[in-house]
């Protein structure tokens, strides 16, 4: 089923930390990192966006890329960007770093949005989680302001606002594991992704 919402990808550019590589490109059982986040984003979105800073990099794919408008390195200015090209009234987010992200987790996550809602994000015992979330279009003159301020931590933009927090417990039952929320941020959690291919 599609959901009459946006689904975005943010796709930063080279890694200092994987040799200059992109970790979209990084390859899982034979498919990139981007490939297994687009392959479960088909079912659930009309629409699909990719902000980058480095468009050039992404023409091989068939969706609708967009760049950041802030020149700022922040993950907000890449939701800010998201939101800003999305014609639907809420978007859902996630990097280009997640490859067991699953349908059902980002299903939940949709199921919670409510009119007059700011953001939906997932609650664990490690805090919430900014990158597997639905923000509402309503919020952009907010991320704007913020940007301008260069402050630009997700949580504290947020925390005056609308958020429905969605409980571990909700996701439990589909992601037992919570991989969903695994990302790759370094050498050794690739070695890790590729121990829990079995898993997903």
């Amino acid at each position: 089923m599609r959901n009459p919402c946006t689904g975005v990808i943010l796709a930063g550019g080279r890694n200092s930390r994987f040799g200059g590589q992109n970790k979209a490109f990084i390859t899982l059982c034979g498919k990139t990192v981007l490939d297994h986040i687009l392959d479960t984003f088909s079912d659930l979105f009309q629409e699909v966006l990719l902000i980058t800073k480095s468009p050039m990099d992404y023409l091989q794919y068939d969706v609708h890329i967009a760049t950041d408008i802030f020149p700022i390195s922040s993950s907000l200015v890449g939701v800010h960007a998201g939101l800003f090209y999305s014609e639907t009234p809420f978007a859902f987010f996630t990097a280009c770093d997640t490859p067991f992200l699953k349908k059902e987790t980002i299903q939940t996550v949709l199921d919670h949005i409510e009119n007059g809602c700011d953001a939906v994000m997932p609650e664990t015992k490690a805090g919430l989680e900014p990158l597997c979330a639905v923000y509402s279009k309503n919020c952009l003159p907010l991320l704007e302001s913020r940007i301008r301020q260069t402050r630009v931590k997700i949580i504290r933009v947020f925390e005056k606002k609308r958020i429905i927090r969605v409980p571990e417990h909700a996701f439990r039952e589909k992601d037992p594991d919570l991989i969903s929320f695994f990302n790759i941020n370094t050498p050794d959690d690739l070695k890790h992704a590729e121990s829990m291919m079995g898993f997903k």
